[in-house]
């Protein structure tokens, strides 16, 4: 009898093994990774006339639902809402220079002429000075990169370090850059992945 049933079981447990290896793996359909590099070029300000390397690695892209919990958040507790709802995401990640970077927390894809618009929005470091000196900098709490890229997966945009966001007419972002200008994102090319949708 205990025979049987250590049987019965082996060959239970041999044919959900099976069924596993037979059965492709499940991949979500908002998973991609994607690998956008190029240069930022300051414009003006204390970044004005500086060069340096880009890159943001997507490993996700945020969802209808992730926009409005964002956008809910900045109607209902301004930025610091915001904030507390935006740390809780992970989207992929930026770096600017020869750093590790920061998490990319929002990456939101849309279609746009024959390309894809890429808006950015991530919790940027706040280093001691600003806060020990209470700097106005504090302030801007979050940073923004928006860019666009063509069919081929090449394209431009604009890199704020730190910025504010406003909601206006209920569904809109409004950035504010603390510095004179924002800097340009020239050369970006995508490389690898699926492309956005």
């Amino acid at each position: 009898m205990k025979r049987r049933t250590v049987f019965g079981l082996l060959c239970a447990l041999c044919c959900v093994v099976g069924l596993t290896l037979t059965q492709p793996p499940r991949v979500s359909a908002q998973r991609s990774i994607r690998d956008i590099t190029g240069t930022v070029v300051g414009v003006g300000g204390r970044f004005g006339g500086r060069s340096l390397p880009f890159r943001l690695i997507v490993n996700d892209y945020s969802t209808a639902n992730d926009v409005q919990r964002l956008n809910s958040a900045l109607q209902s507790g301004g930025q610091d809402e915001m904030l507390r709802v935006l740390s809780g995401m992970n989207a992929g990640r930026i770096q600017v220079g020869s750093n590790v970077g920061v998490r990319a927390n929002a990456i939101i894809s849309t279609p746009e002429g024959e390309g894809t618009r890429l808006i950015v929005l991530y919790e940027r470091n706040i280093n001691f000075f600003e806060v020990r000196y209470g700097s106005r900098s504090e302030t801007y709490r979050f940073g923004y990169a928006e860019m666009y890229l063509n069919r081929r997966g090449n394209g431009e945009g604009t890199f704020i370090p730190a910025a504010r966001v406003r909601l206006r007419d209920g569904n809109t972002w409004e950035v504010e850059d603390f510095g004179v200008y924002p800097a340009r994102l020239m050369g970006l090319q995508e490389r690898g992945g699926r492309r956005a949708r």
